[in-house]
């Protein structure tokens, strides 16, 4: 156990720090704080379930944000989008199939569309098209076949953590604001106290 921990806590130690991030943030202040748009996250599988959670602590924290399943979105779901969002997308491959024809038929459907990546491979397929590319710097897995999304994953949720700590920090959102969207259990609460 202490060896995995060592281990996935190097790997977050040694994630890239660039301007990409700024990058991100200001795009996503910018469209979606500023000028009413919303984030739309996405990946495939476990990538998916990441992208899944960051959209919740985004909307939980004031910016609007919503997943949208890539398979889903070649079937009708892509109608979610409107002119003035932005996309969050995530693959530790940097070239999931889903993922990619999300691009291009998001692209199609509205070409100003920034793109933010976050991906294990920057000189994938999809850092490619993407506005803005934040690597997780490529650490291998921690399990011991090399495979199941371990080390990635918890790369991805951190860096997912990062964007929306600075977002928070870059758009004044305070505690009162958080209550207004938290009402329920524990975090409802704590939120409330001495206001």
């Amino acid at each position: 156990m202490t060896e995995i921990l060592r281990i996935e806590s190097e790997a977050v130690r040694n994630i890239p720090v660039t301007d990409a991030y700024e990058k991100a943030v200001n795009i996503i202040v910018d469209k979606v704080h500023k000028h009413g748009g919303k984030l739309v996250t996405s990946g495939m599988g476990k990538c998916g379930q990441i992208a899944d959670n960051i959209a919740t602590t985004f909307s939980s924290t004031g910016i609007p944000a919503v997943f949208l399943h890539p398979s889903e979105a070649q079937h009708g779901d892509l109608g979610v989008l409107q002119p003035g969002d932005v996309m969050l997308l995530l693959s530790n491959s940097g070239r999931t199939n889903e993922i990619v024809a999300l691009v291009s038929l998001t692209k199609e459907l509205y070409s100003q569309i920034p793109i933010i990546v976050i991906t294990g491979h920057p000189e994938g397929k999809l850092a490619k098209l993407a506005d803005v590319c934040l690597f997780t710097g490529g650490a291998p897995e921690v399990c011991p076949m090399g495979l199941t999304p371990t080390t990635s994953t918890t790369m991805m949720t951190v860096m997912g953590d990062v964007l929306v700590v600075n977002t928070i920090n870059a758009t004044g959102f305070t505690r009162e604001d958080y209550a207004k969207r938290h009402h329920g259990g524990y975090l409802g609460r704590k939120s409330r106290d001495n206001f």
